[in-house]
């Protein structure tokens, strides 16, 4: 048996897998996020207890476990002491307490220097801005860490006594990804050149140890790492350059699989080491996901059982109604960094009803996605997975948005590719093409494509003036 862990923004997700990559089980364990004032939080401890939960609960059922793939959520900042104990609350990546310092970097010009170095576009909940932003109004914490980890890593060092990241998380926003090595000369740009002892090592390749004795999978092998976005791709079997990912889940992350650095353009998005050298994923993680849409849910009284009935009753186009589904506190992140962007709805009358609002904002998150891929250099073939895939009705739609046939992967994706990493590190050999097998495919209706390209067109100009708007802010 192998196992795969997820350690996601809102649950963790265990699930346990045959050799043949069928699923035999899986277990899932909500966290909290303390959201206050643009601020979000975790605690560490209910992280890792949820992991050890969910893992003990698989460990028991399906004791010959040959070994575990670890994954989870990437950025944001988990400062440990030295003996790996929280420092503070974990600050997440959906966190908007620094974007006052991006906003300083994309004036003085820090932010884009800092792209054209590394591939990497900063944005707040990322470890470069929140380091900075504890410099300067906790520097106490700082003072009391021995390590700012990311999820990960945080959870692998308590499951096994090892402390490293990997290259995929690095690569967000302090490493070359040429050396793949930490690059000082970034870290010094964001005044954090007293800190840089608190960055872990990078592993190259992944970290790997057995589970310490009295946990559950106690003596198994383990590796910490790729995060959770490679991980999906890995699990997708996203390898080749030109084909790509669209993750519909709390963050919308588009990834296209490339073999060249473009650090020209807007500086946008990132480029994650894989664990091959010379081999990228272009990232495009929106800040824009699911949590958009279970906002409106909340607040218009739809479940989500209902989704799915009000897409089909209502028609493309949503009766004139539009959204502009940037939610975030932090703004939006790709294909743009417009840290003070905010949601907007438009069209709305008294006749516009509950299933308008929701295809307006399934569609808005669409049309998101839809930016992403192009920004990203989608060529290829497209796979999708995430939390969204469940409403049969959303997938249609957004293959009529893309214009383009989905590969559904369904099931617990990311941690299906933990256990491909970490196979593959171990010298396991499994069937890829079997592990990565889509559930089934979504093709495009070519006249509701046709339509949606001009809708597409002007969700981009509303979208141009939004931007304009948050910029005078």
């Amino acid at each position: 048996m192998f196992i795969g862990v997820d350690v996601g923004t809102s649950v963790v997700k265990a699930a346990a897998f045959d050799e043949g990559g069928r699923t035999l089980a899986t277990e899932s364990r909500p966290v909290g996020l303390d959201i206050r004032g643009g601020r979000v939080e975790q605690d560490m401890d209910e992280v890792y207890e949820a992991v050890t939960d969910a893992l003990g609960t698989l460990t028991a059922t399906c004791p010959e476990v040959r070994l575990i793939g670890l994954t989870g959520q990437g950025d944001g900042v988990w400062l440990v002491g030295a003996d790996g104990r929280p420092v503070r609350p974990a600050i997440s990546w959906m966190d908007g307490r620094a974007h006052g310092l991006v906003d300083e970097w994309l004036a003085s010009g820090v932010f884009e220097s800092v792209f054209r170095r590394t591939g990497s576009a900063v944005f707040p909940g990322c470890p470069g801005p929140v380091l900075a932003w504890l410099e300067r109004h906790e520097p106490a914490a700082l003072d009391a860490a021995e390590t700012a980890l990311y999820c990960k890593d945080m959870v692998f060092e308590r499951l096994t006594g090892r402390r490293a990241t990997d290259v995929s998380d690095a690569s967000m926003p302090f490493l070359d990804p040429r050396t793949r090595t930490w690059a000082d000369e970034v870290v010094d740009a964001f005044g954090l050149g007293a800190r840089r002892g608190l960055l872990p090592p990078v592993a190259d390749p992944l970290a790997t140890a057995t589970v310490a004795g009295g946990l559950p999978g106690a003596g198994t092998p383990i590796a910490n790492g790729p995060y959770d976005l490679p991980a999906c791709a890995l699990g997708a079997g996203v390898t080749e350059p030109g084909d790509g990912l669209l993750i519909v889940g709390t963050c919308l992350a588009s990834l296209v699989a490339t073999r060249s650095l473009a650090l020209d353009g807007e500086p946008a998005g990132l480029h994650i080491s894989t664990d091959r050298p010379g081999h990228w994923l272009r990232a495009m993680p929106a800040m824009v996901g699911t949590a958009a849409l279970d906002w409106v849910l909340a607040t218009t009284g739809v479940r989500h059982a209902e989704v799915d009935a009000l897409l089909a009753d209502t028609p493309p186009g949503a009766h004139g109604v539009r959204v502009l589904p940037y939610f975030a506190p932090s703004g939006e992140r790709a294909p743009f960094v417009e840290p003070r962007l905010r949601a907007e709805l438009s069209g709305v009358s008294l006749e516009s009803t509950r299933g308008d609002l929701v295809r307006a904002t399934c569609e808005g998150i669409a049309f998101a996605a839809r930016h992403c891929l192009e920004a990203a250099g989608l060529t290829g073939s497209l796979a999708i997975c995430g939390g969204g895939t469940r409403s049969p009705a959303w997938m249609r739609l957004f293959a009529d948005v893309l214009g383009r046939e989905l590969r559904v992967m369904e099931g617990e994706v990311g941690a299906r590719g933990a256990v491909l990493a970490s196979a593959a590190r171990h010298g396991v050999a499994l069937d890829t093409a079997a592990w990565t097998a889509p559930s089934g495919t979504v093709a495009p209706d070519e006249g509701r494509a046709a339509a949606y390209t001009k809708a597409y067109e002007d969700h981009l100009d509303r979208l141009a003036a939004a931007r304009e708007r948050a910029r005078r802010a």
